[in-house]
């Protein structure tokens, strides 16, 4: 019999629709990452352990999310 149940959304467990982007600079590297945490003192915390030097930075970026749906054949 065919699996009739619906397609889990990603989206199901959101508890907000809002994440944090952490922009930071990566000093072991030289490049530039992100981070994405749904959770603001989380994002907080993790810039915070970016900042080991005078020339790192690290910005937390409040991003509101636009939830679609879309149909999946």
């Amino acid at each position: 019999m065919a699996n009739t149940a619906a397609p889990a959304n990603i989206h199901q467990n959101r508890t907000s629709d809002v994440e944090f982007h952490v922009t930071y600079l990566d000093a072991d590297s030289g490049r530039i990452r992100r981070e994405d945490f749904e959770d603001l003192a989380a994002a907080e915390r993790f810039a915070s352990a970016q900042l080991r030097d005078e020339d790192s930075w690290a910005v937390v970026d409040h991003v509101k999310l636009e939830i679609t749906s879309r149909m999946v054949a």
